[in-house]
């Protein structure tokens, strides 16, 4: 027979094992955390990803469909066709109602928002001009269409705010031109024309 205190032998390697697993698991996830930790002097950061922003609005819940168009100081035009020169990013074509309707459990969900967004990433000097094309009216009544330019660095300050009216489709009107400096100031705002699109451009959507 053997003797009882032997008996106890197994469980306290068994309890010894559990303890020194357990132990390393508890300094891994200290590892770890301790890794994530970020650091406090990097918190509160924001990491810009745009120096201006253009808003074009036209009536909630209206069927026309209006594009924004602006040319960069190379000549590049930004607009539905081109939404992207690197330096100028179309973030939301927004096409009038089209599109804007979403069916999900036979429910209808409506975005009633017209509104087209751009970004510039840089501020290249040079004249930006920004151009509204009522590419596609429902009627006769004239479209009033609202433009907001922001600068957002170091902080947010409105540059522009303007509505103008576009009377039907295929009218292009300049709503804004502005030049930047190389310290990227704002001046010589106007609202002197400069047709932007040729006589050839698609027409389908």
């Amino acid at each position: 027979m053997r003797h009882p205190a032997l008996k106890s032998l197994p469980q306290t390697d068994v309890f010894t094992d559990l303890l020194f697993n357990a132990l390393l698991g508890f300094v891994f996830m200290f590892l770890v955390a301790f890794l994530m930790i970020s650091n406090p002097d990097k918190q509160g950061d924001i990491v810009s990803n745009a120096e201006m922003l253009i808003t074009v609005r036209w009536p909630d819940n209206h069927p026309d469909d209006v594009d924004a168009i602006i040319e960069d100081p190379n000549g590049v035009l930004i607009w539905y066709y081109n939404s992207d020169s690197g330096l100028i990013h179309l973030d939301r074509d927004d096409r009038g109602l089209y599109a804007d309707q979403v069916e999900q459990s036979g429910t209808r969900f409506v975005n009633p928002i017209n509104q087209e967004t751009l970004t510039l990433r840089g501020l290249a000097p040079g004249e930006y001009v920004v151009n509204l094309l009522h590419y596609k009216a429902h009627y006769r009544e004239a479209l009033p269409v609202t433009v907001k330019v922001e600068k957002l660095n170091p902080k947010v300050s409105l540059v522009y705010y303007g509505e103008h009216s576009l009377t039907g489709t295929g009218h292009e009107v300049t709503a804004l031109r502005f030049t930047l400096d190389d310290e990227g100031v704002v001046n010589n705002v106007s609202q002197l024309q400069k047709p932007l699109l040729t006589s050839n451009r698609a027409t389908v959507k």
